[in-house]
Parts: C-alpha cells; structure tokens; sequence
C-alpha cells in the first residue's frame, strides 16, 4: 500500500524532485527493486523516503540517477524557522528509525541542508558539489557570467568549425560518444546501457528529456548530451564526445543550446557536479553557483553483497531469483575476481 499512495502523491505533488518520480524509479531500478517509507498523519503524507534495494539489507543508487533522499510535505509559510526546522529533523528520525538496512548509501538533493538526524543515529556524511544556474530565461545574464574562454569554445564551434545542433539524435550514436570519452579519461563506465535506452525512452515518452548532438558538415557527431527536466530544474545526466575531434568546441556549444532549450521548460539548470577536476572546471566556467549537496551512508558492501550486485548488473534481476545464494552465483562466473574489479 505505501507504493501505491506514493504513486498517487506522485501525481499531484510537483515538489517531488525529478529522481525520485515513481516512473523515474520503475525505470532506473525496476519496479521491484525499489520501496518508499511513508509518514502519514490524518490520511496525508508528511515525508516519503523512496529507497533503491538491489539486494537484502542493502540500499543504494540506482543507475543514472544524482540524487534520491527524503520528500517532505510543503510547510506553511508563517512558519517560524526553528519550528520548520524541529518539524523536519522529528520526520526524519522517524525515518531514520524504521530503516532496516545494514548498509545505507543515498546522495540527497541540495536541497536537504540538515544531516544531524543520520549524525546521531552513527550515519557518516561526505560533502559533493553540483553547480546550479538560476534565472535561466536571462539568456544574455547567462552569456555574460561565462568564462570568456568558454564563450570563444561556443562561437569557435557555431561560426567556425560549422557546428549544428539537433535534438533526437540515436541512442546509440549517444552511447558511441559517451564510450570514446571514458576511454580517453582511462575510466570504466559504471551505467548499464540498457538502463541508459530505456531511460531516453522513457523521458522522451513524457517530453521529460531529449538528446543533444553537434554534428560537423560532413555529418560526423563531435559531441553529445542527454538532459532531462521538470518545472522545478533540468538536469545534465550523461554526455560525451570524440576526443579526435573535441577541439572544435561542439560540446561547449551543445550544453549551451540545451540550456537555452531547458529555459522554456524549467527554472534552474543542475549541472550534476563532478569531483574530477577537469569535468569541474568545465561546469565552473558556465558560470552556475557552486552548490554542496550531502552523500550518506553506513556500513560497508561486503564481498556477498558485491557480487550479487555485479550478478544483477550483468543478468538481470531472474538470473538471481534463480540462483539465489552467494556460492552458486561465484561458482556461475569461476569466481569473484572479475566481478570485484567492476565493482561500482
């Protein structure tokens, strides 16, 4: 039943961010996989907490999504602050209480700016930054609060190299992008492209996100990227480009024709952040506001837990309906050693 109500609030509360939509999680994490602890008091919700558990005891992120954390019910505005305040910290030990897992990691929105609750109940907290452009109808405030380095990127690629922009561009032609960017950064990309395609689908069914492509006159795709949006915000997911061709500016130019897009649709554009240096770099100079946000956990995966996640990944939830036991599924795949250096 708490699915169910959370569903139907779902539908009517527009304050429920984006990542933590009930179609956003049936996508991302399977409709099985994912429940929600409810407060409710006289028949309306007070806060929900929607939570990804791809294995007993366990809870996480799911694919492609930022952040998830706890919703609470709009609070009236003569409110005092410190009521507000008690109100909150009360619903989210409750909370806090009734969550069985022995190991808790969540990324929570910037909006969430008070951990103490997880604090005292033994919860670790690190700190991650995003960065967040406001006013987005202003397009000229925009331009203008750009690294003027960043603008060169956008009138080398539009003027120059001859750069044009389309929106509806393949999957696939995405996820070759995508692809090329990891292997030039030496990295492993940790997002199962399946959950990825349906994803687009899923947004585009909605008219919830679209992808990007900058393509050169000859038709060869230099950059892409997928974001999605609600009223409240629009989201930088994923994107990529062909390191060969990267110093035309395209990606520079892509992001900045979906920025302009997003403005007709949503209030703040959420580059996502990122703690690597250079991809930081790369969002700083657009100009947004550097904005913390808080990633909470407790305990630690164990090799059990790791493997049938790296299972799950791979085969899907049946595989492991069908092989439901730590030793059949390492026997499965000779071994947990490919497994462990792919480990989320």
């Amino acid at each position: 039943m708490s699915k169910e109500t959370y569903r139907a609030l779902c539908r009517t509360e527009e304050s429920i961010p984006l990542f933590s939509q009930d179609w956003w999680l049936d996508t991302v994490c399977g409709e099985a996989n994912w429940e929600v602890l409810l407060i409710e008091e006289g028949r309306r919700v007070q806060a929900a907490w929607p939570l990804y558990r791809p294995c007993p005891h366990l809870v996480t992120m799911p694919p492609c999504t930022q952040t998830m954390g706890i919703w609470f019910a709009p609070f009236p505005d003569d409110m005092k602050y410190a009521s507000a305040l008690e109100r909150r910290q009360s619903l989210c030990r409750q909370l806090v209480d009734r969550l069985k897992s022995r190991v808790f990691l969540q990324r929570f929105p910037y909006t969430f700016t008070d951990w103490l609750p997880f604090y005292w109940a033994g919860y670790r907290q690190t700190t991650r930054y995003t960065y967040l452009l406001h006013n987005l109808k202003d397009a000229e405030s925009l331009w203008d609060g750009m690294n003027r380095n960043l603008r060169r990127n956008i009138r080398k690629a539009r003027d120059t190299c001859r750069i044009t922009v389309r929106t509806g561009i393949p999957v696939d032609d995405f996820l070759r992008m995508q692809s090329l960017t990891f292997e030039r950064q030496h990295r492993k990309n940790r997002q199962p492209d399946g959950v990825l395609r349906r994803l687009v689908d899923v947004c585009r069914a909605r008219q919830q996100g679209e992808l990007w492509g900058g393509y050169d006159e000859t038709g060869r795709l230099h950059a892409a990227a997928f974001v999605v949006w609600q009223k409240r915000s629009a989201y930088y997911l994923a994107g990529g480009g062909d390191p060969s061709l990267r110093h035309s500016g395209a990606h520079s130019l892509v992001l900045w024709e979906a920025i302009r897009f997003a403005a007709g649709r949503s209030d703040t554009f959420d580059f996502e952040g990122s703690m690597l240096p250079g991809v930081e770099r790369f969002f700083r100079e657009f100009g947004g506001i550097q904005t913390p946000y808080f990633s909470i956990g407790k305990g630690k995966r164990s090799l059990i837990d790791r493997i049938r996640m790296a299972v799950r990944a791979r085969f899907g939830d049946c595989f492991l309906r069908r092989n439901d036991g730590a030793r059949q599924v390492d026997q499965t795949l000779g071994g947990g050693g490919y497994l462990l250096s792919n480990e989320r």
